[in-house]
């Protein structure tokens, strides 16, 4: 699900979100990191940042590059000993929110 300020921007903004995203891809292609691998570090990054949005948006992207529940589980708790147990805690909150969500859907 794409957040509908993402979607704004890009009616508002098209040129721009064209070279962001563009920028992103080129990130992404620079080097040998699987798309697996890719989606783990960007939630990882996401994560250690605190931003909330961006871990859920990358934590949906790394269960579509077929990280499992329990992979980003373990990135979660492998975060504490660097960002701290109540950081590592909110962090392993955003992505249980994703993953019920997730369920939520599959059930239906």
């Amino acid at each position: 699900m794409i957040p509908k300020s993402y979607q704004q921007m890009h009616a508002d903004y098209p040129a721009f979100m064209r070279a962001y995203e563009s920028f992103g891809e080129e990130a992404r292609q620079a080097g040998p990191l699987s798309p697996r691998e890719v989606a783990l570090v960007k939630l990882a990054i996401s994560i250690g940042a605190g931003l909330e949005g961006a871990a859920h948006s990358h934590c949906r992207k790394a269960l579509a590059a077929d990280c499992t529940p329990e992979d980003l589980r373990h990135l979660a708790l492998l975060s504490a000993p660097t960002i701290g147990f109540p950081t590592m805690m909110r962090a392993r909150s955003w992505i249980e929110d994703v993953l019920q969500k997730s369920n939520e859907k599959s059930d239906s």
